[in-house]
């Protein structure tokens, strides 16, 4: 018997693993490159990025694996009441099954009992698959970026009203 998938806030030990979540996912869609997460140098620190008023990340455990996370974030100088959606990565072998879905309802859930309107996020096409998950979750396409999360890489971008 296969045991349950565990979601629960990040933890210290949770930043290796991560970060090798995070890093292969880019690389094995060609979004390795300057301006994204994978040469951000919190990637490595996520628990203590996660640890800023206003934000929390989430990770998927199945028998002491980290399969994946998802986060929301107080990006600067997002309009009021908006949060930004980051880091939703999901290990090769886990995909496919529903568990990014689920990272990102729990995460959103979060930003609207935290008092948050409305999610913003950067993507870019080499993860369109992603993009297509948000859109039949309902985020709407944005004609240029909000904010200042950094990461300069990104050209799309979207938002969402909870």
């Amino acid at each position: 018997m296969q045991e349950a998938i565990q979601i629960r806030a990040i933890a210290p030990e949770d930043n290796r693993a991560l970060a090798q979540v995070i890093r292969t996912a880019l690389a094995e869609f060609g979004a390795n490159k300057p301006g994204t997460v994978y040469f951000d140098p919190t990637t490595d620190a996520l628990h203590e990025l996660f640890r800023t008023p206003g934000s929390a990340y989430f990770v998927a455990i199945q028998a002491d694996q980290l399969l994946g996370g998802c986060g929301i974030f107080p990006t600067e100088n997002l309009p009021d009441g908006t949060c930004e959606l980051v880091k939703l990565y999901i290990d090769k072998s886990s995909r496919g099954q529903g568990l990014g879905k689920l990272l990102l309802e729990k995460s959103m859930n979060w930003a609207k009992e935290n008092g948050y309107t409305h999610v913003y996020l950067e993507s870019m096409p080499e993860l369109s698959k992603a993009v297509s998950i948000y859109k039949k979750l309902g985020f709407m396409d944005l004609t240029g970026p909000l904010g200042n999360s950094g990461h300069d890489g990104c050209d799309i971008w979207m938002i969402k009203t909870l």
